[in-house]
């Protein structure tokens, strides 16, 4: 039996509802971030990309994805975490300072398509991004092979690039 919701008359996958998008977006990950690591906004140890620093509120340290340890790591990766933090710019600039050259920056993120994760629909997301937003940006800041994805089944799509700097 197929699981779904409905919202605004559009019908989803019910797995949407659950949290951990991480799950969809691990198996490619794990091709780009290898190394040391960090993993921003993952919520729970289950949850987090495996051999990554879990860097969550939720946990009982000094850390969060406006303060990161204070050293260089091979990779940044972030699961549906961007869209919820005051500004994502200032917040992609912070993170990236913190990649190695030649490290990687892999983001997952929700897709305009579902219509419950806007904005204006869904209080705790503060932005709505797409992967050419993020591509652009990225062009910005030297990175180099940015890589971008389609919507998926979970109406999110990933970016990822390598940093140059």
């Amino acid at each position: 039996m197929n699981n779904i919701i409905e919202y605004n008359g559009k019908k989803y996958p019910e797995f949407q509802t659950k949290g951990n998008a991480s799950q969809f977006a691990i198996p490619f990950a794990k091709h780009f971030c290898k190394g040391e690591g960090y993993d921003i906004g993952c919520n729970r140890d289950e949850w987090k990309l495996e051999g990554a620093t879990p860097i969550d509120l939720t946990y009982e340290d000094s850390y969060d994805a406006m303060k990161l340890p204070n050293k260089k790591v091979d990779y940044v990766y972030s699961s549906h975490c961007l869209e919820h933090l005051s500004n994502w710019v200032s917040s992609l600039d912070y993170w990236i300072s913190k990649i190695k050259k030649e490290g990687n920056l892999f983001l997952y993120l929700p897709d305009y398509s579902q219509e419950y994760w806007r904005s204006w629909n869904n209080k705790k997301h503060i932005h709505n991004l797409n992967p050419g937003m993020i591509k652009d940006y990225l062009k910005t800041k030297d990175f180099d092979t940015i890589f971008t994805t389609g919507i998926d089944l979970n109406n999110s799509f990933t970016v990822v690039g390598v940093n140059k700097q």
